[in-house]
């Protein structure tokens, strides 16, 4: 099974850390839907070119987060997700993007007024 997960090289983020953000908006957006079977650690590591430590962590740490479900011998699983979850992480990814981008025009002095134009622009650009 693909799974489409962009590793970036050049990217200062950790690999271990590029792989868990992905997988879990994957899950939450609900691209992933619950009960999905996950390629092993070994086949997913083999399509992501890293370790097998890497992954396995990934699972890990998705799992103690209640987003993955492991029965042993049969797979890793997508465990159940609840809507407020869904709605929480959706709402915190924008905000942080949000953030982002507030912190990038403070960065080259582009004034609050500036940047709600330029908001507004992209919004209307994007929603038509």
């Amino acid at each position: 099974m693909f799974m489409p997960i962009q590793i970036n090289d050049n990217s200062s983020e950790p690999l271990y850390a590029q792989i868990t953000h992905q997988l879990r908006a994957l899950i939450l957006s609900g691209h992933l839907e619950e009960s999905m079977l996950l390629p092993s650690i070994r086949e997913f590591a083999n399509q992501l070119q890293c370790s097998v430590i890497t992954v396995r962590r990934v699972y890990q740490d998705l799992e103690s987060e209640g987003l993955l479900r492991t029965k042993q011998g049969t797979g890793t699983f997508v465990a159940q997700v609840h809507a407020e979850e869904r709605a929480r992480y959706r709402r915190q990814a924008v905000e942080q993007a949000l953030e982002e981008a507030v912190d990038a025009a403070l960065r080259v002095d582009i004034t609050k007024e500036e940047l709600e134009q330029l908001m507004q622009e992209v919004i209307q650009r994007k929603w038509h």
